[in-house]
């Protein structure tokens, strides 16, 4: 089964494709190195053999996964590397076009098809000619579009509204969805022969979480991007820093950790700590201590929170409570290691406050 369409009518009126075609160069700017993309995770090998394979190809392509895991950034990477790289890369919101809007914005409509309709307009099936044509989310399409889809994919030809001649083209087409869609169509949601069409060969995206080893160099590769877009220089990212993000659950995924990296750039380190996602109940098997079942996750939570305060009181203790020189010694911004202080419960007692705060001013604090 080939998807690239022979194209037979298409009309001049692809010349409104080419004040929208984006440049390979600019797509080629958006994509991570593949280190990044794939990482090194035994979670992605698998994805990235895969992908290699089919994205010289024509073949429909399914990526699945959780929100935020890189779908659309996975589809860009295949279209780059497929034969239709010089063409457009048009994505279609499944889930933001109502249904009965669908039809015009994929297929088009001729002047005067409908009310509102004062000039002709391609769809953006025809934008994708000689390009990639993405659904993002097909599984929010509803019953009708997902017919109307179907009979377009089925031979490759269509109508704009209002107009009686048929059109073909060529196109490459990827699909994404966060939904199993065999489920859906147990529950009579989406079309089973619609699922064959777009299931030629299907990608599944692991979530964050189960490819933490590739978590340090994400966030690094966020730090210099963040950086550069922002045009500001931010604190480097800490050994504990990156050790705490690798504990976290990460519900949002790479796009999660994409933002509290940009909230360390932008504000401080602090605020990625304060605002960012924290590790929330474990999904790993419990273990047994005792009488009780203590989640491992927890275990890991509990002994970073003690590690760290015992290496936060040994540098005020050398330090003489010197909260500054502490932290120059942990080599953490102060504002940090005030949050960390308080998270600790380790504020010094009033009677030392006065000696504490003359010696971060440049006095002789009393020892603690």
């Amino acid at each position: 089964m080939c998807f690239l369409f022979p194209a037979r009518t298409i009309s001049g009126n692809m010349s409104a494709e080419k004040k929208k075609k984006t440049a390979c160069s600019e797509l080629a700017n958006l994509l991570p190195p593949e280190e990044i993309l794939f990482g090194r995770s035994e979670a992605m090998k698998e994805v990235r053999k895969r992908a290699r394979k089919v994205a010289g190809t024509n073949i429909p392509v399914l990526l699945c996964g959780p929100k935020g895991s890189g779908k659309e950034v996975l589809a860009w990477w295949i279209h780059k590397h497929s034969g239709v790289a010089s063409g457009q890369f048009v994505k279609v919101n499944c889930a933001a076009i109502p249904g009965t809007l669908l039809e015009s914005e994929l297929f088009g409509f001729e002047r005067g098809a409908f009310t509102g309709a004062h000039s002709t307009k391609p769809g953006r099936v025809e934008l994708a000619h000689n390009g990639t044509l993405f659904l993002d989310g097909i599984a929010d399409l509803d019953w009708g579009s997902q017919s109307k889809l179907l009979q377009f994919l089925q031979d490759g030809r269509f109508s704009r509204i209002g107009d009686e001649l048929e059109r073909s083209v060529e196109t490459r087409l990827i699909c994404t969805t966060d939904k199993d869609l065999q489920e859906e169509i147990a529950k009579g949601k989406f079309r089973g022969d619609l699922y064959y069409r777009i299931n030629v060969v299907c990608l599944k995206l692991p979530a964050l979480r189960d490819r933490r080893e590739d978590i340090p160099a994400m966030a690094e590769y966020f730090l210099a991007r963040c950086q550069q877009q922002f045009q500001t220089r931010a604190e480097p990212l800490t050994r504990e820093t990156i050790h705490y993000m690798q504990c976290m659950d990460w519900p949002g995924n790479i796009r999660e950790l994409s933002n509290g990296i940009a909230r360390h750039v932008l504000i401080g380190p602090e605020a990625s700590v304060l605002e960012g996602p924290r590790p929330v109940t474990p999904t790993l098997p419990p273990v047994s201590r005792g009488d009780a079942v203590v989640p491992l996750k927890s275990l890991c939570k509990e002994a970073i929170r003690a590690s760290e305060k015992n290496i936060i009181l040994a540098a005020l203790r050398a330090n003489h409570w010197n909260r500054r020189k502490a932290a120059q010694q942990l080599k953490i911004s102060y504002r940090l290691l005030i949050y960390k202080i308080r998270e600790a419960g380790l504020t010094p007692k009033k009677r030392n406050s006065i000696a504490v705060s003359q010696g971060e001013a440049g006095g002789s604090p009393s020892a603690a």
